[in-house]
């Protein structure tokens, strides 16, 4: 009882620990996402460009956009069921960064691919992403048949026969532009993805968890307490019991 007694304590604190790293890392998160855009990083520093210290980043890149080299990633948002359109963009130092313009549905992969203006300099803002090799839940990209389920950034410059060694590790969640708030419907309609659509949200139920295991360590202190208590109550009695039999014995 000792045992698991230490286990629910530790288990408790080991949440609490949790608590308290969740909570510095939502902290960081919103200093980032609400930070003015700083360039995206470059090639020099894609090497140190991971989740903990760059996810959700507020970020700038200027270049041209590839339209025809655009993929479909299946997903799922306040719209409905559909697509995240990924366009890489070249930027203005040679390099690809994959843009998530948004949202679309339907079998379109891209209503600019034939644009006149497809060649036109673009500065994208938004927030940085980590790409997501792993597929989606239950369900692996399949390359062969253009069907992706993750943003696996990798693959997709892949099967886009780009060079994947100038292809920045990351992507870009397209922020909204002014004017567009309030008019998703129509963009959906006419084809057009609808960006700023990112969810930044952190589960924390640390805190119930910590209160949980606090709470069983607690029982099972009470726990032992009471058979402790209840076996020297019997040694007790045993006790008088055994003194009582030995003064009947003298008394014959």
């Amino acid at each position: 009882m000792l045992i698991v007694f230490l286990g629910f304590l530790a288990l408790g604190s080991w949440q609490v620990k949790r608590l308290f790293w969740k909570l510095d890392l939502i902290e960081r998160v919103n200093h980032r996402v609400h930070a003015q855009p700083a360039e995206a990083p470059g090639q020099p520093s894609w090497p140190q460009v991971i989740a903990d210290t760059h996810e959700y980043l507020h970020v700038r890149i200027s270049g041209t956009y590839r339209y025809d080299k655009s993929a479909r990633v299946q997903a799922s948002t306040a719209l409905g069921g559909g697509f995240w359109l990924l366009t890489p963009l070249r930027g203005e130092d040679g390099n690809f960064y994959f843009i998530n313009r948004g949202f679309v549905t339907g079998s379109m992969l891209d209503a600019q691919a034939g644009n006149a203006d497809a060649a036109k300099p673009v500065t994208v803002t938004g927030l940085l992403r980590i790409s997501e090799p792993v597929g989606g839940f239950l369900r692996h990209n399949d390359a062969a048949a253009d069907r992706w389920f993750s943003r696996d950034i990798g693959a997709i410059a892949a099967t886009r026969k780009l060079d994947v060694r100038r292809v920045a590790p990351y992507f870009i969640d397209a922020e909204a532009v002014t004017g567009e708030q309030g008019r998703e419907s129509q963009m959906v309609a006419t084809g057009q993805p609808v960006p700023g659509l990112t969810i930044i949200s952190f589960p924390n139920s640390h805190l119930v968890y910590a209160f949980t295991w606090y709470a069983l360590a607690l029982m099972m202190a009470g726990a032992c307490f009471w058979i402790v208590r209840d076996e020297g109550r019997r040694r007790s009695q045993a006790a008088t019991f055994d003194q009582d039999n030995d003064n009947g014995k003298q008394a014959r």
